[in-house]
């Protein structure tokens, strides 16, 4: 099979685990003999099979390469592959420029279109933009989304998740897009719930986001916590707004047990976080951005990965390499459930700092064995190797959807 993936985040000129979860797909499709060109910004691509369409220099979101233009790249990519109409099924990964022209082309070459839908861009805007411009900036992507991609659906505020005239714009961009494809994969249920709440009528191939089998070869043992030991902790996600690690910085000054939390990553709230741990005195290291294989070494001797995000996440790679790793899991987000094994995680009792820092306080110490031991025992669920034949069938049901015409 002959593939294009279009997304607008792939490393090294984006990062997260989402960039590498694609990058994991695109490893295992190859092994599998099938032809996978990726089509991302950036500049200078030397991976196999990888091209850098039009991007800006100087402009970047959350420290990522911004592609030029949804047309720009339509007319690149036509100049590098005039025989564009070839490819077998087009699979885009998100709703920015580079993701827009690869749908305008599907669609304008007839091909199966596979859209994969990775996250929560009404609550991005209701996180990272200062209130009196939100709406203005969510009204203002509708609008230049609206221009490449036609709006069919109209979302009003409601008490649903569209909860104020911004998020609201932003469920509207999320939903026309997913209708512009043939087939709708999402990594978890919940998402696929909302996405169907508000109009999106594709039919939904659950596929799990993967970890890449290379990155976690090494042997990972069952991890225990002795009665008043130090209490390891991780941090891998980005140091965001919304991925909370304000909050979660204030729950662990009330803890009262001996702890270290390690973080990993980069974001809007490193400065602040780092100013914060050092105003409390909190063992707290921060590593900034590492090579994945760093950071899954640490994870290997911590006793807890944790993810503070509430209300955002679709399904975190900080989640599901925990449990490539053995590694148990704390979170505040009740969707997560659905993510993760049972008996393998300590939830906290809603997203407040205090709430945190009584599940972290109260949780008895020995429970970390048991919930290792679950991790462990399902950690091949969440390789890539395991998700491939699903993605695969995705791509199959879009080509019976929309039968190539060549």
């Amino acid at each position: 099979m002959k593939i294009a993936i279009f997304t607008d985040i792939y490393a090294p000129w984006g990062s997260g685990g989402i960039a590498s979860s694609i990058k994991a797909q695109k490893t295992e499709l190859e092994k599998l003999g099938h032809e996978v060109t990726v089509f991302c910004p950036g500049f200078d691509a030397r991976e196999k099979n990888v091209v850098n369409v039009p991007s800006h220099r100087w402009i970047k979101i959350n420290k990522s390469v911004v592609s030029k233009r949804p047309t720009v790249v339509e007319d690149f990519v036509l100049q590098k592959f005039p025989d564009f109409a070839k490819f077998d099924v087009v699979h885009v990964h998100y709703e920015a420029s580079c993701s827009l022209a690869g749908v305008r082309l599907a669609r304008r070459f007839g091909l199966p279109l596979v859209q994969t839908m990775h996250g929560r861009e009404d609550m991005a805007i209701a996180i990272n933009i200062p209130h009196p411009f939100k709406y203005l900036v969510a009204s203002l992507l509708n609008h230049m989304h609206a221009k490449y991609l036609p709006h069919h659906i109209k979302i009003k505020r409601d008490k649903f998740q569209a909860l104020t005239r911004a998020r609201a714009k932003m469920w509207e961009l999320m939903v026309n897009q997913a209708e512009y494809a043939d087939v709708m994969v999402v990594p978890s249920n919940h998402f696929a719930r909302k996405l169907e709440h508000y109009g999106v009528t594709r039919p939904f191939v659950q596929v799990s986001n993967g970890v890449s089998a290379e990155l976690v070869q090494m042997e990972f043992v069952e991890r225990r916590l002795d009665d008043g030991a130090v209490l390891k902790m991780i941090w891998n996600s980005r140091l965001s707004h919304e991925k909370r690690i304000l909050p979660f910085l204030q729950a662990v000054a009330m803890l009262k047990r001996p702890y270290l939390l390690h973080v990993y990553g980069d974001g809007n709230d490193l400065k602040a976080a780092k100013k914060y741990a050092k105003k409390h005195n909190l063992k707290v290291k921060f590593y900034g951005m590492q090579k994945r294989e760093k950071i899954i070494r640490t994870m290997a001797e911590a006793h807890l990965s944790i993810l503070a995000s509430y209300n955002f996440d679709n399904q975190p790679m900080t989640l599901l390499e925990a449990q490539a790793t053995g590694l148990p899991v704390f979170f505040c987000d009740p969707n997560m459930l659905e993510i993760v094994p049972s008996e393998s995680y300590i939830i906290a009792g809603g997203p407040e700092p205090v709430a945190m820092a009584i599940a972290l306080e109260n949780f008895e110490d020995t429970s970390i064995a048991k919930m290792s031991k679950q991790m462990l025992k399902h950690r091949a669920a969440v390789l890539q190797t395991a998700q491939i034949d699903d993605l695969l069938g995705a791509y199959e049901l879009a080509a019976q959807k929309r039968p190539q015409t060549k």
